[in-house]
C-alpha cells in the first residue's frame, strides 16, 4: 500500500530510541500523494512520493 509508484519507494524499519536508550521497533513511511498523473497519454490516478512530485519525474494532469 505505501509505495510509490515512480520510484518503488516504500516504509522501511528501523528503531526508536527514547532518552534511556530504549529501543522499539518503528516503520518509516513515505510521504505519499494520490495525485493524477499523464501516462502515456492517459491520466492515471496513483500514489506519489513527495520528492518525485517536486523533482518534476511525473507530469500533473489538469
Amino acid at each position: 500500500m505505501a509505495r510509490c509508484t515512480i520510484c518503488n519507494k516504500a516504509t522501511v524499519f528501523g528503531n526508536s530510541r527514547s532518552h534511556a536508550m530504549n529501543q522499539a521497533n518503528r516503520p518509516f513511511k513515505p510521504n505519499l500523494k494520490k495525485v493524477k498523473i499523464v501516462v502515456n497519454g492517459t491520466v492515471k490516478r496513483v500514489n506519489v512520493c513527495t520528492r518525485c512530485l517536486r523533482s518534476n519525474k511525473v507530469t500533473r494532469a489538469i
